[in-house]
């Protein structure tokens, strides 16, 4: 008997709307016109418990596109608050999406929210809705990043439709079936601390323990013990992003996962030629959220998290458990950077390595995913010379880095495979999803597939897509993205 079921048999739960109403108001959907389905997402179905062949059913494509609900479906909008921009906002929530549902499946619970859902009691002047271009490339960005192992939402489907919405200039509206264990965030604590809800705190953390952290649940301070949890998941989640190149753009603390996913693809990018100081967000006009500082700012948000946490725990207990996020990012950063480098037991040395060839990356502004690539078949230092403009630099900085590789106690073709196996070959360029976009504009989504496709298998080779790896020109060369969407 197959484990997979219809949308109807699904292991439908609501633990969420056992929380206070405080934390959400009910609203329906407002479905978009014509919808038509450009993608579905076989294995998100099948972690959910769906079965696959589910996504052909006309009512799957109205369930997603918001036109119906399953019975006793009560949709609800998430009421949180947040810091914008090191700014408080106590009036946020789900503006433009709905959870649908919760959905059991093999001991775990998962989320079902409907991004693009229409107005919401939380939408403020908004419509409710997202645009195509936005919703493709969370729908992408969300499924590379799960394949390069950095924790993430990620999505069911990804809907179309002829409706059209005003952003910058008139777009087509989306729908996007998001899937995680979790869309609490920070600033669903930092809601009930800053408007004196304080005795709901507890409740909601008890939640969060028992679904995420269960763990914990007998320790003496189950709460403090929940806070090193968060600690802990945030600080390797940004030392996935360092090592990997990514930023996320706007790290708002509504927008920081309490489980240490990835969350709320924005104006994201992939590093192409590497700039520590990189904005990929047009609205960043101070650079609060560069590349190079995420780290602080994921500190800073966790400490906008403690002080939410206050009323349940000491506050120098607080403060000890987020001095341990730097540590702990520097060391899941540099075990990161060693796997990259083929390495596999840590020598006092490695420090000094690896803040070399960063230095020879930046400033000779190289592609920060080839560089690392061709670093994972290069056999001599002249092996890589086609791709530096300082040769000297970098012969200096190989001897240091062979003479380093002898002492591992794997040989040289081994750490070759450690390293193609942590430096992958393909990753979303906006280059890229930009060409996807304007093709899924004009009705034609097989850029979108093809992208799916080639981004489920970031670290094989697959020369049929040999183009797919390369940095952009500068005629494709975008400049940084806006947020809305």
């Amino acid at each position: 008997m197959s484990s997979f079921h219809t949308l109807e048999q699904l292991g439908w739960c609501q633990p969420f709307w056992q929380l206070d109403p405080a934390l959400y108001r009910l609203a329906s959907p407002q479905g978009i016109t014509q919808p038509k389905l450009i993608h579905a997402n076989d294995d998100v179905a099948q972690l959910i418990g769906l079965d696959p062949n589910q996504s052909k059913r006309a009512a799957f494509l109205r369930l997603f596109s918001g036109h119906t609900l399953l019975k006793n479906m009560q949709p609800l909008a998430m009421k949180y608050a947040g810091h914008q921009f090191g700014v408080y906002n106590p009036a946020l929530g789900d503006g433009r999406g709905l959870l649908l549902g919760q959905v059991n499946h093999q001991q775990s619970v998962w989320d079902i929210h409907l991004k693009g859902a229409g107005k919401t009691p939380y939408s403020r002047q908004g419509d409710g809705r997202a645009v195509l271009r936005a919703s493709i490339r969370e729908y992408l960005c969300s499924e590379a990043m799960h394949h390069l192992g950095i924790a993430t939402t990620r999505a069911l489907c990804l809907i179309d439709s002829s409706e059209p919405v005003m952003r910058e200039e008139i777009e087509n509206a989306a729908t996007l079936a998001r899937v995680s264990q979790s869309h609490v965030r920070f600033g669903h604590f930092e809601y009930l601390y800053h408007s004196n809800q304080h005795h709901l705190l507890a409740p909601l953390s008890d939640t969060i323990i028992k679904q995420h952290f269960p763990e914990v649940s007998n320790d003496l301070h189950p709460y403090l013990s929940m806070f090193n949890a968060v600690v802990a998941k945030t600080a390797t989640l940004i030392a996935q992003w360092q090592a990997i190149g990514f930023c996320h753009g706007v790290m708002n603390t509504d927008n920081m996962s309490i489980i240490g996913q990835t969350l709320d693809y924005g104006p994201f990018a992939f590093l192409d030629q590497y700039q520590a100081d990189y904005v990929c967000n047009a609205s960043d006009y101070e650079g609060r959220y560069a590349f190079n500082r995420q780290p602080d700012i994921a500190q800073w948000n966790l400490s906008a998290l403690a002080l939410a946490l206050t009323p349940l725990v000491c506050k120098n207990k607080l403060n000890q458990a987020l001095a341990e996020f730097e540590p702990l990012l520097i060391a899941h950063y540099r075990h990161l950077m060693l796997a990259k480098l083929g390495l596999s037991q840590a020598q006092a040395d490695d420090g000094d390595l690896i803040r070399a060839v960063m230095r020879i990356i930046a400033d000779q502004r190289l592609d920060y995913t080839l560089f690392w690539r061709h670093l994972s078949h290069a056999h001599t230092a002249k092996d890589m010379h086609f791709m530096l403009s300082n040769t000297a630099e970098f012969d200096t900085w190989f001897t240091q880095y062979s003479e380093r590789s002898a002492r591992e106690p794997s040989n040289k073709r081994q750490q070759q495979q450690r390293m193609q196996a942590n430096n992958p070959k393909y990753i979303l360029r906006n280059h890229l999803v930009q060409r996807a976009i304007e093709l899924a504009q004009t009705g034609d989504y097989s850029e979108v597939v093809k992208l799916f496709d080639l981004l489920q298998h970031p670290y094989a080779e697959q020369p049929e897509f040999e183009q797919y790896s390369l940095g952009p020109s500068d005629a494709r060369r975008l400049a940084p993205l806006s947020c809305s969407s």
